[in-house]
């Protein structure tokens, strides 16, 4: 299924149904008749509801427009006319959703354990009926009330609203980097996220989300975490180099974010420009993912012996002055992978953890 998280979308509410004209006789007297025509129903409702099995927004890239049923009109003795059909669109978790024309933020459907609903196109009111009518104007005819007995109130239409659906994926911990770092087979370990995993850049072409399970039985609150693997990104990314920065937005909503580097690069590139140059991506696209809790993962340690890993860790840590946590990592070899997923649990569960600066190797 294609990777969709930006849509238009129209969506039509329900006119409301007419009122009816219609009388009723009063005695025997065919001439002496009274007003009886009842209301019209209310058109339908558009409503836009938050549904965690829906995981992009690609069914409305061949689904457009979106229409609430109209209000039935009404009709003779009372019998008014039945409420048009709500329609209930269901969207991702973490949709935004906004006007088009004003450029309004409607609504953001973040909820992620219940159905969050939001209205978006009211349905038109009701017409009315002679009988209401009747009542209703009553001060303009005081003279000559059986004005009344032929008018009626027609429905009134529905709200037309043009949309914009923006998905921002949820996740615990949002995974980003160059390519090839490794991020991709880490999320894959770790998870039933299904990243494309090969030697060559730009494998990972769209967002994907796993869930992690920790099992630990010391572990009394929530020892899963859910984590998001963004696209790779290069230097120039803001000004649209690689895959530029569009899949950046989904990092918005991670608690913390993990940024892999590859500590023995095959294209013999240094770390730690590597790290600037990602540092300075991500304040150019937005500065408020920089304030974000961040740790730096070394991937492949496997490639360096113990005292030479060691010593360019430091150097590395040094030159960029990195002040957080920082881990050193192997996925080939699955070493301290267990201790990182461990630690992020600690971290979103706040059981007692204490951000630091402290090395993991």
């Amino acid at each position: 299924m294609k990777f969709v998280d930006v849509v238009n979308i129209t969506v039509i509410a329900g006119t409301g149904g007419n009122g009816c004209i219609s009388f009723i006789k009063i005695g025997r007297n065919k001439f002496f008749r009274k007003p009886n025509g009842s209301n019209g129903g209310d058109g339908g409702n558009v409503w836009l509801l938050s549904d965690s099995n829906i995981k992009t927004l690609s069914y409305f890239s061949s689904h457009r427009i979106f229409k609430a049923g109209n209000g039935v009109s009404g009709r003779s003795r009372g019998r008014s006319g039945k409420r048009g059909k709500d329609m209930i669109i269901h969207v991702p978790v973490g949709t935004r959703v906004s006007c088009l024309k004003t450029n309004a933020l409607l609504g953001d459907m973040i909820n992620q354990k219940n159905g969050t609903l939001l209205l978006v196109a009211r349905g038109g009111r009701h017409g009315v009926g002679n009988n209401g009518v009747k009542f209703l104007r009553n001060k303009h005819y005081k003279n000559n009330s059986n004005i009344l007995c032929w008018d009626r109130v027609q429905g009134r239409s529905g709200e037309i609203q043009h949309l914009l659906l923006d998905l921002f994926l949820v996740a615990d911990v949002g995974v980003f980097g160059l390519p090839n770092s490794g991020k991709s087979s880490f999320v894959s370990m770790v998870s039933q996220a299904k990243s494309k995993v090969a030697d060559y850049p730009f494998t990972t072409l769209t967002p994907k989300l796993g869930v992690v399970q920790v099992e630990d039985k010391s572990v009394v609150n929530n020892s899963s975490f859910v984590i998001e693997d963004v696209p790779g990104i290069i230097k120039g990314a803001s000004t649209g180099s690689g895959l530029g920065l569009r899949f950046l937005k989904h990092l918005q909503r991670c608690q913390m974010l993990l940024h892999f580097v590859d500590i023995n690069p095959a294209d013999k590139s240094d770390p730690v420009k590597n790290i600037i140059d990602i540092e300075q991506e991500l304040k150019a696209y937005d500065r408020r993912l920089i304030d974000k809790t961040r740790w730096l993962v070394f991937n492949k340690i496997d490639l360096l012996d113990e005292f030479k890993l060691e010593d360019r860790i430091n150097s590395i840590i040094r030159s960029v002055q990195w002040n957080s946590r920082y881990y050193a990592i192997s996925v080939t070899h699955k070493i301290n992978i267990s201790l990182l997923c461990w630690d992020i649990v600690q971290f979103i569960n706040k059981d007692g953890f204490i951000e630091s600066a402290n090395s993991k190797v």
